[in-house]
């Protein structure tokens, strides 16, 4: 059986609700879905790093970004790999490039 942060998800849930995403019941569903999809998705990253030969940490430009860093101007994607974009509840999915820790910087502090 597997284990779900059923906090994490009614918070996820409500954040989107308040958000004016929808009703509360699809913000619940796409909250599941995302809980659902995270293990996939993890999943996939490892396996596409992998075959790519990357040992060193890798991230989205995105995910760099809520980090505190900036991924260097002209680097290219390490690798890329298909996830499922659970936030929209549809299981549909989408091809996210990855960018390693020696392809970005400190953002600088304003």
């Amino acid at each position: 059986m597997k284990k779900y942060n059923l906090s994490e998800i009614m918070h996820k849930a409500w954040k989107l609700y308040r958000k004016g995403a929808a009703a509360f019941a699809e913000c619940l569903h796409r909250a599941w879905n995302s809980a659902k999809a995270q293990p996939i998705n993890a999943q996939r990253i490892e396996e596409a790093q992998q075959a790519a030969g990357i040992t060193e940490p890798v991230n989205t430009w995105a995910g760099w970004k809520a980090a505190g860093y900036m991924v260097e101007h002209s680097a290219k994607a390490l690798f890329q790999t298909v996830l499922i974009h659970s936030s929209r509840g549809d299981g549909q999915t989408y091809r996210a490039s990855f960018f390693g820790a020696s392809q970005v910087k400190p953002l600088e502090a304003l």
